[in-house]
């Protein structure tokens, strides 16, 4: 499976899925949800919340509607309650039920962002190294491509980082 780190806005990725940084309620609000939200037009989050809530660590499916994917898969790595963290769980659970579902739909690619950092509160680099540990074990079934992406010039410059050193390169 290719390994790719990217840089950008996540909602104008080409994929078969798109994974979107969700919390449990799977309410699409800011960050990487408003993105693609805004990219999605129609009714993407009233579907996403239909499916919800889900556990900690959960995802749910819905139609990617406008964006240049087949389907989106909402990882909820930040509870929508208490303090609003992740964990190192809570994001490694997220990241491996995506690329299990992922692979349940028969995508050969996917675009994955750093699940739990941002507004979730996990620091980048611990986000990226759980991320990419998560990804570089995964055996997959379908998925050939798998592109992280990070928005800002530093956050990717963490994450390839984080992501060679994981890789062993």
């Amino acid at each position: 499976m290719d390994f790719e780190v990217v840089q950008g806005d996540i909602a104008a990725q080409s994929a078969d899925v798109l994974v979107n940084a969700a919390g449990t309620s799977l309410e699409m609000g800011s960050g990487v949800a408003g993105a693609l939200r805004r990219g999605a037009g129609g009714a993407i989050n009233e579907e996403a919340v239909s499916k919800g809530p889900v556990d900690l660590g959960g995802v749910a499916v819905t139609d990617a509607y406008d964006l240049d994917a087949e389907w989106v898969v909402h990882a909820a790595a930040m509870p929508h309650y208490g303090d609003g963290r992740a964990t190192a769980e809570s994001i490694r659970d997220a990241t491996r039920n995506a690329l299990e579902r992922a692979d349940e739909l028969g995508a050969r690619s996917l675009v994955l962002p750093l699940l739990g950092t941002g507004v979730a509160g996990f620091e980048v680099a611990d986000g990226a190294r759980l991320v990419s540990q998560v990804v570089a074990e995964y055996e997959p079934e379908t998925l050939s491509d798998v592109r992280v992406i990070a928005y800002d010039d530093e956050s990717v410059r963490t994450l390839e980082r984080v992501a060679d050193d994981v890789l062993g390169s």
